[in-house]
């Protein structure tokens, strides 16, 4: 088959600047469109699963609050209880990683008369709490001391609050239980619901919220390897110390099942995100084909004439198609461009704290598909319709 040469479709795009700026820009927006919700979805998968490498840690909590721990209300007293009755949780020098915790949503104020409450999600811990959660990373100031009145925000918090970041800046205050507290330290969880929160020490908590004989959690980390031959503490054993500690009420639960659990409640949210993409960018291919019906109608004449000096259809078709794919990708190009500057990292806030777009290496080939897909599908049924016109019928057309 005798192929058109490929400088014949790249100098087509030049013929009408108007027609390839609209090209250009109508892939660059379905890529953008296309970023923007599969980095959403991307976004919230990776925040809302749980992965702790260095041992597996099991939640503690109340009967009956398995899919909400902030509902949940146990003894507290159970970290001990636990440590002591379940041999093999993970230890370092001589500490046993046990944390117990407070999780709560509450509002706070930026001072005492602000009028406006900022939607917190406050943790209480003890210094366990860095050994259990490792992903925890201090990056500027330090940590609260228990009895001083102090915070440890998240590097998402203030997308949490709907706040500047700089007001949560190290030696900020903000007002809790009618005293306002200091901020002394900021940390980074990347990809974990502790980064849209605020901790502060589990005693100062407990008296905040009136509950200095209740916890919401308690979390233990068990080794993935036994140590030196020691017995290591598995699932099952912490499961068989809930079930038969019937007086405590208590239900163990992995964390890499709970958060999954919520990550499977929020399965329609991501659909209904991907759904509206879908339409939306239905709707940019339809304008696609409408811009290239009317573009490829233009040219009747000349693709009858290049069938008359020998080019078959198919060679035709594919001259046009590289035309309408080489304007694709580089609108492809520019919407991904601007998706890695703008897009990626911007925090969302949801009901479990904040999240951030994600822009990995699925997510932008997905995008460069459906940006290719536009060019691809946006020139084929054109240029097939113009092909059904006889030779001599679209030499006489103008």
């Amino acid at each position: 088959m005798r192929q058109i040469p490929f400088e014949y479709a790249f100098r087509n795009l030049g013929r009408s600047p108007l027609r390839l700026v609209a090209s250009l820009l109508g892939a660059a927006l379905v890529v953008l469109l296309v970023l923007a919700a599969a980095g959403f979805v991307r976004g919230m998968q990776r925040t809302l699963t749980q992965h702790t490498p260095l041992h597996e840690n099991v939640i503690l909590l109340g009967v009956g609050s398995e899919e909400a721990i902030e509902r949940s209300q146990i003894d507290a007293g159970l970290g001990t209880i636990a440590q002591a009755s379940i041999p093999g949780i993970k230890t370092a020098a001589g500490v046993g990683f046990v944390s117990p915790e407070i999780h709560i949503a509450l509002p706070l104020r930026a001072s005492a008369d602000a009028p406006a409450e900022l939607p917190a999600v406050l943790r209480g811990v003890t210094d366990t709490a860095y050994l259990v959660h490792p992903a925890v990373e201090l990056v500027a100031g330090r940590r609260p001391v228990a009895g001083a009145d102090e915070l440890l925000v998240g590097g998402l918090a203030a997308t949490r609050l709907g706040v500047p970041e700089a007001r949560l800046a190290v030696g900020r205050r903000l007002h809790l239980d009618n005293r306002d507290w200091t901020i002394v330290g900021r940390f980074r969880a990347p990809n974990t619901v502790m980064d849209a929160e605020v901790w502060t020490p589990l005693t100062d908590l407990q008296v905040a919220t009136k509950r200095e004989a209740s916890l919401s959690c308690v979390v233990l980390s068990l080794p993935r390897e036994s140590a030196g031959g020691a017995s290591r503490a598995t699932f099952a054993d912490v499961d068989l110390f809930a079930k038969s500690r019937l007086d405590l009420e208590v239900s163990a639960v992995r964390e890499a099942d709970y958060y999954a659990a919520i990550n499977r409640f929020f399965r329609p949210i991501r659909v209904m995100v991907l759904i509206t993409a879908g339409l939306i960018a239905a709707g940019g291919l339809l304008g696609g084909l409408n811009t290239m019906y009317a573009a490829f109608a233009a040219r009747v004449r000349e693709i009858g004439m290049l069938q008359a000096l020998g080019f078959t259809r198919r060679a035709v078709v594919l001259s046009l198609t590289e035309e309408s794919l080489f304007a694709a990708a580089c609108g492809t190009l520019v919407g991904v461009g601007v998706g890695l500057l703008v897009l990626d990292g911007i925090a969302v806030r949801f009901s479990m704290g904040a999240f951030t777009l994600a822009l990995d290496g699925p997510v932008v080939l997905t995008g460069v598909g459906a940006g290719l897909l536009v060019g691809l599908v946006g020139a084929l049924p054109p240029a097939v319709r113009c092909l059904r016109l006889p030779v001599a019928d679209a030499l006489k057309s103008f």
